[in-house]
């Protein structure tokens, strides 16, 4: 018979409050370096699940996939917001003084 496992984590992080909420102070490259930290965190943490399952270990499918889905999309939210601000660069640099 397969355990219900609590969905803990989830719970704690919507009543964490956000990075940015908690340091209002901290800079822009510095709000970069911590999101980029987050991706990459998402990104091993999927691939330590993966190496877990093809290991044999029991890791439920469910936590797998949706730990692929979150650094899937961390991924790609970050590509989204490298290319905006290559565009806002660019805009910048072509603007006339």
């Amino acid at each position: 018979m397969a355990v219900i496992v609590p969905v803990a984590p989830v719970a704690q992080a919507l009543a964490a409050p956000s990075p940015a909420a908690a340091a209002p102070a901290q800079g822009f490259g510095a709000l970069l370096t911590s999101g980029l930290a987050a991706v990459d965190a998402r990104v091993a943490r999927a691939d330590a699940l993966v190496a877990a399952v093809a290991r044999g270990d029991t890791v439920p499918m469910h936590t797998v996939a949706l730990a692929l889905e979150q650094a899937r999309l961390s991924v790609e939210i970050a590509a989204e917001v490298r290319t905006r601000m290559l565009e806002a660069y660019r805009d910048f640099m072509t603007m006339q003084v």
